[in-house]
């Protein structure tokens, strides 16, 4: 299908970017600085600003989808306006694992762990999960990884979750970048979390 990355010259945009291209999807890849995306077969690498509704909606017009792997500087509700003005149905977000419960009512950015300085970058995941939960009329998912993601290689295996924090044996929640693109394409193609957010990690 043919899809546009947001953020693809990032560290999760540039894998979700490779993963998507190396399954035969035609990616647009979209970044402020299109001189760092990838350069692969099946990859249009695209100038935009997606704080600006307007301009993006023409970029991403034509697309089956939308994953963003964007900071989140970009409200949900900027990012929606461009999603609707393009015609776009679905949209498919890289978020943050702060809110994910670690037991009941309590969720890891309310871990005395939870580095403070964190803290007002997980807010706005936060924030832009709570917004996409209140959207009809776009077909949204979004993916919290797990609680450290790192640079490291493609595995291909991993477990899912839904909104509670994804643990190994030894209590450590883990996932590579490589892997959580791996996750993002296969939600992409096997569309299983509609209007929802899931997780996944080793």
């Amino acid at each position: 299908m043919k899809i546009t990355v947001l953020g693809a010259s990032g560290r999760a945009g540039s894998e979700i970017t490779k993963e998507a291209a190396a399954r035969g999807h035609e990616v647009v890849a979209i970044a402020r600085n299109p001189a760092k995306i990838p350069s692969i077969l099946g990859v249009s690498a695209t100038a935009g600003d997606a704080s600006d509704p307007d301009a993006l909606a023409p970029l991403i017009a034509g697309s089956e989808a939308v994953i963003s792997a964007m900071h989140f500087d970009v409200s949900a509700e900027t990012l929606l306006a461009a999603i609707r003005k393009a015609g776009i149905a679905r949209l498919l977000v890289t978020g943050g694992a702060a809110s994910l419960r670690v037991g009941p009512d309590k969720r890891l950015i309310d871990t005395p762990d939870f580095p403070e300085e964190w803290k007002p970058f997980a807010m706005g995941g936060i924030t832009f999960l709570d917004a996409l939960r209140q959207v009809n009329d776009v077909d949204w998912t979004f993916f919290s990884p797990a609680a450290l993601i790192f640079e490291g290689p493609r595995i291909g295996n991993y477990r899912l979750g839904g909104d509670e924090l994804v643990t190994d044996e030894a209590g450590e929640s883990r996932i590579s970048f490589a892997d959580y693109a791996t996750a993002m394409i296969d939600e992409l193609e096997a569309h299983k979390h509609s209007r929802a957010r899931f997780t996944a990690a080793y």
